[in-house]
């Protein structure tokens, strides 16, 4: 697929605010990459393609624009705040590999959570405490050996994995069903703003402002699961959510992990079910680390915040200035990949040296060209 066919940040926010238009369809319009805009109003379903030609002809009479220029209000509104989008420099690749991606992202926090390779770690909201006390062990050691820890800050197994990485100085993203700015569930506040204090990142969906519904934490599991090279169930119930998430991951092609339990634990069945099943019985980080370690090297490039002048500012910088650049053009101009150019962006933004705005990219005032 073509980045430089994609559709810039503003174009997606009206894109996600069509009607009758899911993330499936949005999936496969993308993966086509047809041209902007003509290509896309093409393939829209007719009350779609409608309701883009108004706003791109007339905006002021879209209802559209309201929506679009809510989020990048929101977003311009503070540094923590980004607007993730296929094209971003900081879009999780892995993303691409499931049937029905996000077309969007609202997050906040440090994109930098995303750049380590990461492991998924959910289980039951009603756990035993010998599940607790497994859910942070496991979690600290994967901090340790700079791994992230990504789930859905639910209470229970999950809260408690992302606490442990948090008091390890660990990377973690959670991600909502809801918006960014909506704290659910609200026994989880101080989580909530330990995440952004300290070095983690909130994810969802959902615009700013949308309230937590049962229909969508299902939605957003699959976002869990994608965004993870594998997923460690550590307690579950025979029918539980847990579940319906390790069939998403085996779907999406992604390692299961279980740690086994008393067959007299309700709590632990699911996760004896699951190894019955396939999934990979757990009895340590190692167990992990063997199966995903070859993997997170092939499909995990991490850019660093350190990277040298070198790395991330050569040539890039040089055709930077406070005009935004596309990254189609940067491409053309550098003769760099797209995936390199997008990884040597991200680790300039995170130096503070470049920012994305509406149209492209544009070099900080102050920053030298090289």
């Amino acid at each position: 697929m073509s980045e430089a066919a994609l559709p810039a940040l503003r174009d997606w926010l009206a894109l996600v605010h069509l009607p009758g238009l899911g993330s499936v369809r949005l999936a496969e319009l993308s993966e086509a990459a047809p041209a902007w805009p003509d290509g896309w109003l093409a393939r829209l379903p007719r009350e779609a393609a409608t309701a883009l030609r108004l706003w791109l002809d007339h905006p002021a009479r879209s209802p559209l624009t309201p929506c679009v220029e809510a989020s990048l209000a929101w977003c311009e509104a503070g540094p923590p705040r980004h607007l993730l989008h296929p094209g971003h420099a900081a879009w999780p690749v892995l993303l691409a590999q499931i049937a029905d991606p996000p077309p969007l992202l609202w997050a906040e926090g440090d994109l930098a959570a995303l750049a380590p390779p990461a492991l998924a770690i959910i289980g039951s909201r009603r756990p035993t405490r010998e599940g607790l006390a497994n859910a942070a062990a496991f979690a600290r050691e994967l901090a340790g050996r700079d791994w992230a820890v990504v789930s859905g800050m639910a209470l229970g197994i999950d809260g408690a994995a992302q606490r442990a990485v948090l008091d390890a100085g660990g990377r973690t993203v959670a991600v909502l069903g809801c918006g960014v700015d909506v704290i659910y569930p609200p026994r989880h506040a101080t989580l909530y703003h330990r995440l952004l204090a300290e070095g983690g990142l909130l994810l969802a969906e959902h615009p700013p402002g949308t309230r937590a519904r049962a229909g969508f934490f299902p939605r957003r599991n699959r976002i869990v699961t994608g965004l993870s090279l594998g997923v460690l169930v550590v307690e579950a119930a025979e029918k539980s959510g847990s579940l319906v998430s390790a069939r998403l991951a085996t779907e999406q092609n992604r390692e299961v992990f279980a740690l086994p339990g008393s067959i007299h634990n309700p709590q632990a069945r699911g996760c004896l079910q699951l190894i019955r099943q396939g999934a990979v019985l757990v009895r340590g980080v190692d167990d992990i680390l063997e199966e995903l370690s070859h993997w997170a090297a092939a499909h995990v490039p991490a850019p660093a915040a350190s990277a040298t002048t070198e790395e991330t500012g050569d040539p890039l910088l040089r055709w930077l200035s406070d005009a935004p650049a596309p990254l189609d053009a940067l491409v053309a101009l550098t003769g760099l990949g797209v995936p390199e150019c997008q990884r040597r962006l991200l680790a300039l933004e995170l130096a503070g040296r470049v920012a994305q705005s509406p149209g492209g990219w544009v070099r900080l005032p102050g920053v030298a060209q090289s």
